[in-house]
C-alpha cells in the first residue's frame, strides 16, 4: 500500500511540475493581458490551497480514501477539460477548477502514510515520499516544456489526465480495504484547528513549509533570469534545477535518510534552512557557472534535509484523528509560499543579487529562530490539548 501512495504523490506532483513552463506562454498564445497570465499561474495555487484545506477537515471526518479517490477522478476530469479552453476567461476558470481538486489530494496520501507508519520509521518514510517529489521536480518540467513544444499545453494536460484517471481506478480497488473507522464527534473538535497552531512542533512545521516554496518561488523567479544575464540559455537554468533535484533525491534514497530517525527534526529543520540559505548568498554573489552548480548542490542538501524534518515534526506533533486538518493545512502553507515568494520580490523590484541575498537571510533567521525554545521532545504528547 505504502509504494502505492508514493505513486500517487508522484503523479499528483508530476502534474504540478509539468505545468510550470507550458501555462504563461499558453495563457499568452490566448491573448491573455500580463496581468492575466501572472492570474492564470497564480489562481492554482490560490484555489489549491483551498483545497488542501477542505481536504484536511473531510478526510478527519470521512477518511482519507474517499477524499483520495474522488480528489484523484476529479483532477483527471479537471485535467481533460484544458482542451475546451478558449480564451483567457476559460483557462482562469479551468485553472481555478484544476488546482482546488488537486488540492484535495496530496493531504489525504500523505495522511494514510503517516497513519500506517510507525514512528521510528517516520523520518525514512517521509524521506522516501520527498524522493518522489523530487524525481517529479526533474522530470516533470522537462516533459512539460518538450510535449509542449511538440503538440500543445492542452495535449500536456489531457496526458497527465489520462494518467490521473487511471491511477484513480487503481486507487479504488487497491485502498478500498483500508477501512477508516469514524469516530464520535464531540463539541472539543471545534477547538482543534486553533489548538494546531499552538503546538511549537506544529507551527515549525508549518513555517517550514512555508519557506521551503518561499525560496522555490524566488528561485524560479529570479534564477532563469540570472543565468540569461550572463549570457548563458534556458537550458542552462533547466540543468541548474535539476542539480539540486538530483542531490535531494540522492540523499533521500541513500542509507544517509537513516539520520531522520536518528536526529531530532527541529535539528535537521535548522540545518535544511541553513543550507538553503548558504545557497541564496552564494547565489547573490557568484557569476561562474561552475560555482552555481556547487551553491545548487547545497540548496539540494538544504531541500533534502527540509523536506522530511517538517513532516515528522507534523507527525509528532498530531494524532491520527485529526491528522488531516494538519496535512491539509501544511500544504496550504506550501502553496501560499510559492506565491508569496515570487510575488514579493516582484513587488520589491530587487536586483537578482539583492533578491537572492534577502532570501537568504531570511532563511537563516527562520533556522535560528526555529531552535528558540526548542526542547527535548515536540511531540504532540507536550503539545497544548487538542480535544
Amino acid at each position: 500500500m505504502r509504494n502505492f501512495i508514493y505513486l500517487i504523490v508522484f503523479i499528483s506532483f508530476f502534474d504540478l511540475f509539468s505545468q510550470l513552463p507550458i501555462m504563461s506562454p499558453f495563457a499568452d498564445s490566448l491573448g491573455a493581458t500580463p496581468f492575466v497570465i501572472g492570474l492564470a499561474v497564480g489562481i492554482y495555487s490560490f484555489s489549491n490551497m483551498i483545497g488542501n484545506v477542505i481536504s484536511g477537515f473531510m478526510t478527519d471526518k470521512r477518511g482519507p480514501f474517499l477524499i483520495l479517490v474522488f480528489g484523484l477522478f476529479a483532477s483527471a476530469v479537471s485535467l481533460l477539460l484544458y482542451f475546451t479552453i478558449t480564451d483567457p476567461v476559460s483557462l482562469l476558470g479551468i485553472r481555478f477548477l484544476h488546482g482546488f481538486m488537486e488540492g484535495l489530494i496530496v493531504p489525504a496520501a500523505f495522511t494514510f502514510l503517516a497513519n500506517r507508519t510507525e514512528v521510528t520509521n517516520r523520518g525514512r518514510s517521509v524521506a522516501i515520499s520527498g524522493a518522489f517529489v523530487g524525481l517529479a521536480a526533474i522530470i516533470g518540467p522537462a516533459y512539460g516544456g518538450i510535449v509542449a513544444a511538440k503538440s500543445s499545453p492542452a495535449f500536456v494536460m489531457a496526458i497527465n489526465g489520462i494518467m490521473m484517471f487511471i491511477i484513480a481506478i487503481a486507487a479504488f480497488f487497491v485502498l478500498r480495504s483500508f477501512k477508516y473507522v469514524r469516530k464520535e464527534q464531540t463539541s472539543k473538535n471545534n477547538t482543534r484547528v486553533r489548538h494546531l497552531f499552538r503546538s511549537p512542533g506544529m507551527v515549525r512545521s508549518f513555517a517550514g513549509a512555508f519557506f521551503l516554496m518561499f525560496s522555490q518561488g524566488v528561485l524560479a523567479l529570479v534564477l532563469p533570469l540570472k543565468i540569461v544575464s550572463l549570457g548563458f540559455d534556458a537550458k542552462t537554468s533547466g540543468m541548474l534545477l535539476s542539480a539540486f533535484g538530483v542531490t535531494a533525491v540522492l540523499i533521500f534514497l541513500l542509507p544517509v535518510n537513516r539520520i531522520f530517525d536518528r536526529v531530532r527534526p527541529i535539528i535537521t529543520l535548522a540545518f535544511g534552512l541553513s543550507m538553503m540559505g548558504i545557497s541564496m548568498l552564494f547565489l547573490s554573489q557568484l557569476e561562474a557557472l561552475n560555482f552555481l552548480y556547487f551553491a545548487m548542490i547545497i540548496y539540494g542538501i538544504g531541500f533534502a534535509f527540509l523536506f522530511p524534518s517538517i513532516n515528522s515534526l507534523l507527525i509528532d506533533s498530531s494524532s491520527p484523528d485529526f491528522r488531516g486538518k494538519a496535512y491539509g493545512y501544511f500544504y496550504a502553507f506550501f502553496s501560499i509560499g510559492a506565491v508569496v515568494g515570487s510575488s514579493v520580490i516582484g513587488f520589491l523590484d530587487l536586483t537578482f543579487s539583492s533578491s537572492f541575498m534577502l532570501t537568504g537571510v531570511i532563511l537563516i533567521v527562520v533556522a535560528g529562530y526555529s531552535l528558540i525554545g526548542n526542547t527535548k521532545k515536540n511531540s504532540f504528547d507536550n503539545a497544548p490539548p487538542i480535544s
